[in-house]
């Protein structure tokens, strides 16, 4: 029993609230949640908070920016009424998984640029004379630069085929490689794309609505952290994955720990390692590939990205027959033997199938998912239903109700709430949280 504690639910998942406040043998907090027909969201405090440690827990799922503001009013709301520290409980933290690269029209991550240093980083209005100035271009650092290397104006022999992009002036700039055929344009010279870095300002706006403690689980990446100028404890699932593992799995030495993504091999390897089994790693590149001239011979239908490059003859930018595809690769043995998939995120569930269905073709015997958390977003459930998963065990950092009654017994839910109980219960008393790091509270 802990004193001088109040724990206020906000509407994303107030099932998870109820279950820390029965593992802190509390009552969950008077609070009162609307929104006014116009969608503001209203906020009423029913109880006293003053001098009071006050947790407020909210996931970001369902409608995020809702919720997330929501989130900012509650601890507004609790800082104002003068708590004495007022404390953000995010299992599912928002805004942690968007990467500082830009997007494509479709929504995935562009593939690498063909960025030149000789122009300029803003819109500038260049002079057309190629004659005025000439710039060494930069080489990737797999080739080496030639002694002495200048925009020309011819157009490269068909023996010597650069990798690199040239451009005839400065004024005049190659598109970024997309996956649409990139045309011609005269405009925004020189402009780099910019992309809203949203870390900052997602931890400035609970610093500034009065948190001044975070505590989330499995950050989709850690350095997230750094955004803050208040103590952000990161909890892991890696514990309760590891319990589930030793005590459903008894021949767990002879199953393959599988990371669908070079991005989770460090959190897959780390309950490989723990427990002593074979890891296995499913990597995926893009390549060039020349579509063969025969009309008659295969060829994928589904290119990932169309490389482009400019005819210097009439200083307009063409496409190339040369395309690049997604190729997929499992490095390790699975043959014949059980496999299990760690991810921490699982939202289109596009990555896990597709990591599921190559095990299958790899010879695998059974394929379970093991997910810290599963938004299931669009038709994500339906894909999991006719994968190649066998069983997906998730967490309930998000509400799972409606997942279980679509996948029923194909789908297994962990319960997080007793380590955040724990995890609030060490940080109201000053105790260390690092025992939970490891050991967790299964």
């Amino acid at each position: 029993m802990v004193h001088d504690i109040v724990v206020f639910s906000g509407s994303s998942h107030p099932d998870l609230t109820d279950r820390i406040c029965h593992n802190l043998s509390l009552e969950k907090g008077g609070i009162k949640l609307g929104k006014f027909s116009n969608g503001e969201t209203s906020i009423s405090v029913n109880e006293s908070v003053r001098e009071k440690d006050v947790y407020v827990v909210q996931s970001g799922c369902g409608h995020v920016n809702d919720n997330f503001l929501e989130l900012l009013i509650i601890l507004s709301a609790c800082k104002t009424a003068s708590a004495k520290r007022v404390t953000a409980v995010v299992p599912l933290f928002p805004y942690s998984r968007q990467p500082d690269i830009p997007y494509t029209k479709k929504g995935a991550p562009l593939a690498a640029k063909s960025t030149f240093e000789s122009v300029p980083n803003t819109p500038t209005v260049a002079s057309r004379d190629s004659t005025s100035s000439s710039s060494a271009l930069p080489t990737p650092a797999t080739e080496l630069p030639p002694p002495s290397f200048k925009l020309s104006t011819q157009s490269p022999s068909k023996d010597h085929q650069s990798r690199i992009p040239k451009i005839p002036d400065t004024s005049s700039n190659v598109s970024d490689i997309t996956d649409a055929p990139v045309t011609s344009t005269n405009n925004n010279h020189g402009y780099k794309q910019w992309v809203a870095q949203s870390g900052t300002l997602i931890a400035n706006l609970l610093t500034t609505a009065g948190a001044d403690h975070i505590i989330t689980m499995d950050l989709h990446d850690a350095q997230f952290q750094g955004f803050f100028d208040i103590p952000v404890d990161n909890l892991y699932s890696k514990p309760i994955l590891q319990h589930f593992i030793s005590t459903r799995f008894p021949n767990h030495h002879d199953i393959v720990i599988v990371s669908p993504d070079a991005g989770g091999a460090k959190r897959a390897t780390a309950i490989a390692d723990a427990l002593q089994m074979p890891f296995a790693l499913i990597h995926k590149e893009r390549r060039l590939h020349q579509p063969p001239k025969d009309k008659d011979a295969p060829v994928q239908s589904q290119p990932m990205v169309m490389a482009s490059s400019a005819d210097l003859s009439t200083n307009t930018v063409t496409v190339e027959k040369k395309m690049k595809y997604a190729t997929t690769m499992l490095v390790g043995d699975v043959k014949g033997k059980e496999c299990i998939l760690v991810d921490d995120l699982v939202d289109t569930s596009y990555t896990i199938t597709r990591a599921a269905k190559l095990l299958k073709a790899q010879g695998a015997t059974k394929v379970t998912a093991l997910i810290t958390h599963a938004i299931f977003s669009g038709d994500a459930v339906k894909r999991v239903q006719t994968s190649a998963i066998d069983k997906i065990v998730v967490t309930n950092s998000v509400p799972q109700d409606e997942h279980i009654k679509e996948l029923g017994d194909k789908l297994e839910v962990l319960d997080v709430s007793r380590i955040f109980g724990e995890a609030i219960r060490r940080i109201h008393n000053g105790e260390s949280v690092s025992m939970l790091f490891d050991h967790g509270w299964p």
